[in-house]
């Protein structure tokens, strides 16, 4: 009993506290005060600040206010005067960027509080405030801004440590930090994961960063007499920390010439919202300007964490992030997103909030991207074409089902081009008749549906051949009868009349979707584009019927598969024999499908590619 009391006395080690980097805030309103870190991470926290800097959004629209008989706003060129100034956007206040990393806990109001934990806003008085919060030499925030300036100044802060040790020694840490650094940017730069499941000393593979480094050792004498074991035990450089803050140096670096890069000149950007691996919301901010040379630019700018994808939540992002880099959205010139409502809402949508504060910033839906959609909507518009890539997708799961099945495919279709290759039916040529294989459609890209419909005809006899194996040899029964329905599927003039139509409209579609990813493409070429596609849609809904079954009917007599008389009836789809409700062949083929299809896909694409719209 007694054992059991002194075991439950025993203190518990208090675990380490974790800096977050999404804890880091650039408007001055909205951070947490560095009292209420962890003191085991306060130190880094100031670093991060520092390394960002007062929050200044120069440009920035200061909203006006009626203050005594005035209306008065913050004024910009208070920046210039006050280098330690911060205005916070979302609170229109200002604070104190040095009071706010070291301020001390005594002395007068203005130094503790007002322009840290207290905002002020008062403008009529700001310049008489402002200087008196400077206050004398020996004022609170005059002693914050000496310390913040120690601790910048590392050299003067530790200057015991540095006088401890040789200049042999610092010229060895600087060779370390550079060539550890050096392995960092080659890793960041390919996109390769730093670490592995097991990086100890018995380990045989320590994954990139470590095994990188022992290489770099090893070809570079330099470096290897700076690392590992030349090193001192606690002054490695490769603990996962330093990785880390490494990695964010290099990002920051990035940024800073991004940003200088678009300078004062206007830019627009682009924005997607998306959920990563361990399921937090964040938002992609991509930035697109002209540079110095005429050269529309785009720059991958930042991953942004939102607490959640509604347009208030974004707009309250991307005005941090806006302050954090000094970016002003007055000076935004356009905007981009995908066609959901929190995105391109007319009333609460982020493009209206963007647009109630700076008119100029239009909103352009990418037109890519409207062209998918409108390949969509015929897929998923008709019963006929739905139900065809339904059966498309089974036929691509169950022939690419195992190595085995392919690996026939494969063979199969390289037999039958060597054959034909031999009876001279078709030529080799450098990139022709080249070993592929069924390409899977994505819903997200419907492109690579065109891709799936051409190799599925150009393979056409090795895929049944495939499913009569499944179909005769089959393991699991129903696979088997999978396999059969599939056949018989493929073997209707039906698949094949359909099959050959998204074919010959999918390829205008993808040549046009080609086109308008272009990097140099400009919106009235991609117009005229759209005006080119439409016409040969329009011309073969008019005169391109009897040419287009015709040489569905030549397929299918090369297939073997039969051809319905025209005149006879079937049932109308979707409805039961009972119902009595019958059609032609003629009117089920030549208006329900070829008819509805031209005629779905004209008019999705002049409600997407209108003047107005556009």
């Amino acid at each position: 009993m007694s054992s059991t009391s002194d075991a439950s006395t025993v203190p518990q080690k208090k675990s380490r506290v974790e800096f977050d980097p999404s804890d880091i805030i650039a408007d001055p309103g909205l951070r947490k005060p560095i009292e209420e870190y962890d003191i085991g991470i306060r130190d880094q926290v100031r670093r991060e600040y520092l390394l960002m800097g007062p929050c200044q959004p120069v440009g920035h629209n200061f909203p006006r206010k009626q203050q005594g008989k005035d209306l008065r706003s913050f004024k910009e060129v208070w920046f210039q005067k006050f280098d330690w100034l911060e205005y916070s956007v979302e609170k229109d206040a200002a604070y104190c960027f040095y009071c706010y990393l070291f301020k001390q806990s005594r002395g007068d109001k203005l130094g503790i509080d007002a322009f840290t934990k207290t905002r002020f806003s008062n403008w009529k008085k700001a310049m008489e405030v402002f200087t008196e919060h400077v206050g004398g030499v020996n004022s609170n925030h005059n002693n914050a801004r000496r310390h913040c300036e120690d601790f910048k100044n590392q050299r003067q802060s530790v200057s015991h440590i540095f006088s401890s040790h040789s200049r042999e020694m610092e010229i060895a840490y600087r060779a370390r930090v550079t060539a550890v650094l050096r392995v960092v940017r080659f890793l960041l730069l390919q996109g390769l994961a730093f670490r592995g499941h097991d990086e100890s000393s018995s380990s045989t593979n320590r994954d990139n960063f470590l095994e990188m480094l022992n290489w770099y050792g090893t070809e570079v004498e330099s470096v290897g007499r700076v690392i590992n074991e030349n090193a001192p035990g606690n002054n490695q450089m490769t603990s996962p920390q330093i990785q880390k803050e490494l990695v964010r140096a290099c990002a920051e670096e990035t940024t800073r010439v991004i940003i200088d890069e678009i300078g004062d000149s206007h830019f627009s950007i682009l924005l997607d919202e998306s959920r990563n691996k361990s399921i937090k919301e964040q938002m992609a901010v991509i930035v697109r300007f002209v540079n110095k040379q005429g050269q529309v630019i785009e720059r991958f700018l930042a991953v942004e964490h939102v607490a959640d994808t509604s347009a208030s939540s974004l707009k309250t992002a991307l005005d941090g992030l806006f302050a954090r880099y000094g970016l002003s959205i007055s000076r935004l010139r356009g905007q981009g997103y995908d066609g959901a409502s929190n995105m391109k809402g007319q009333f609460n949508g982020l493009k209206t909030l963007i647009l109630n504060e700076n008119p100029f910033a239009f909103y352009v839906h990418c037109f890519a991207h409207q062209l998918q959609l409108v390949v969509v909507s015929v897929a998923k518009g008709i019963l006929a074409i739905s139900d065809f890539f339904s059966y498309v997708t089974i036929i691509v799961n169950i022939v690419g089902a195992s190595c085995k099945r392919r690996d026939v495919l494969l063979q199969k279709q390289h037999d039958k081009i060597v054959e034909k290759l031999e009876k001279g039916e078709i030529f080799s040529g450098r990139g022709k008749h080249q070993e592929t294989n069924l390409a899977r459609p994505d819903d997200t890209r419907w492109g690579t549906n065109y891709t799936t419909l051409i190799r599925l005809f150009t393979m056409w006899e090795s895929v049944l051949e495939v499913l009569e194996n499944v179909c005769n040899d089959g393991n699991v029964a129903e696979q088997r009868g999978i396999a059969s329905g599939l056949i018989q599927r493929m073997e209707s003039f039906e698949f094949i009349f359909i099959l050959h139509l998204m074919i010959k409209v999918l390829g205008l579609t993808n040549d046009l979707s080609n086109a308008l990813q272009q990097k140099d493409q400009n919106i009235v070429n991609a117009m005229g584009l759209i005006v080119t596609v439409k016409k040969p849609m329009q011309d073969l809904r008019e005169n391109g019927w009897g040419i287009f079954l015709e040489e569905v009917k030549s397929l299918c007599v090369a297939m073997s598969v039969s051809v319905p008389n025209m005149e006879d009836s079937i049932s109308v789809r979707g409805r039961s024999r009972r119902g009595g409700q019958l059609v032609t062949y003629y009117h089920h083929y030549h208006a329900e499908i070829f008819i509805a299809v031209i005629d779905l896909l004209t008019s999705e694409m002049n409600n997407r590619f209108s003047e107005t719209s556009t």
